[in-house]
């Protein structure tokens, strides 16, 4: 986008007597991407703006194509007229980046690289050192502020424990940076996202943020520019999970549903290997870490059958659905829906509130540190 407005491709242009501003037109963007070969051909350069589409990065200035075509169409960056969508979690991102363009341009920089258990890391840095520097920077108030920014960061896999054992805590523990901001992505990696398993675990791959732990073949784009623009957004849908309870014809066409059979609360079949409780899951350095999860229901669903009560666990989850691709797993605990705290319902309910919610599903679960 910066490119872009540098090349003065993206500026104010007239069209029908109305003015758009900072706006360019797809067939010239399609000639300079091929030009300053960010794209090797035509073909290439529409499917790589095609995928800025479907993460809504850039859009028709009247919302009157989905496609990108190749052709004298004006299209703007969503961030150019105020319709890039700002989320919690954009905003933790965003605040990560910040954070770490912060303490790698200063002089005697925390960040250094350290040895723990015969390993060298990378951008690593003690908890307490890290909540020392932030009360010293302004950036929080108190302790308690910068503990609580840290959790956010590592829910969101932006920092982690080095050995990814532990939360966040005030302590001598070490952690990293798990993302190296400051690393040059390429347009055509975006092609790579489902098909290339080694960029998808890489630490500095534009793709790694979707999940702590990501699995081949569920990774979405997360654009990692320095300019801080960042949008998290779910796999396309291409199947739903089928119910359980015997009917394999479980599709629908809309409303979005769970596909979740009619069993008892009980579940003798159930995917976990022991009862937990809240209590057990809250209690100060329980080895549970929560995540934040973003889930864009589709014409069949989210992808994911919720189970037991309180707490209530993923009982199953579509390795093709919505869910899978924001990060769901089998086992994890339900924290929270779209803001709601859900600890202390059972599964009737939650699947109630999920269904009665709006097509994006904001979820936060606990998951057992390995």
């Amino acid at each position: 986008r910066l490119r872009l407005h540098d090349g003065k491709l993206v500026k104010d242009r007239r069209y029908h007597l109305r003015t758009y501003p900072n706006c360019f037109v797809a067939k010239e963007l399609t000639d300079w991407l091929v030009e300053h070969k960010d794209a090797p051909d035509r073909e290439t350069a529409i499917r790589l703006m095609q995928k800025l589409m479907d993460h809504y990065i850039i859009h028709h200035v009247c919302d009157e194509h989905s496609d990108y075509k190749d052709a004298k169409l004006l299209y703007r960056f969503r961030k150019d007229d105020g319709t890039f969508p700002l989320s919690k979690d954009v905003k933790v991102f965003m605040r990560g980046q910040s954070l770490y363009e912060k303490l790698v341009s200063v002089e005697e920089s925390i960040l250094k690289v350290r040895e723990e258990n015969s390993v060298k890391y990378q951008r690593t840095f003690l908890g307490s050192e890290m909540i020392d520097w932030l009360i010293q920077e302004g950036e929080v108030e108190n302790r308690q502020e910068a503990v609580e920014l840290g959790r956010a960061l590592l829910e969101h896999g932006i920092i982690q424990h080095v050995s990814n054992r532990h939360h966040f805590f005030d302590s001598d523990i070490l952690y990293h940076f798990w993302i190296n901001f400051r690393r040059r992505r390429r347009l055509t990696e975006l092609l790579n996202e489902n098909s290339s398993r080694a960029l998808s675990e890489s630490p500095d791959s534009p793709f790694c943020l979707r999940k702590l732990n990501p699995e081949p073949g569920n990774t979405s784009f997360l654009s990692v520019q320095t300019n801080k623009e960042i949008k998290v957004v779910s796999a396309v849908r291409r199947s739903s999970i089928t119910s359980l309870s015997g009917n394999s014809n479980a599709y629908f066409s809309a409303p979005p549903t769970l596909v979740f059979p009619p069993v008892p609360e009980c579940n003798p079949k159930s995917v976990l290997k022991r009862p937990v409780t809240n209590e057990e899951l809250l209690s100060p350095g329980a080895p549970y870490v929560k995540k934040t999860l973003t889930i864009v229901g589709d014409a069949v669903g989210w992808g994911f059958v919720v189970r037991g009560g309180r707490p209530c666990h993923i009982q199953a989850v579509d390795p093709g659905g919505p869910a899978a691709a924001a990060g769901m797993k089998v086992c994890q605990f339900v924290f929270s829906v779209n803001g709601v705290y859900v600890l202390h319902l059972d599964y009737q309910t939650i699947s109630s509130l999920i269904m009665t919610g709006p097509r994006t599903l904001l979820m936060e679960v606990m998951e057992a540190i390995e």
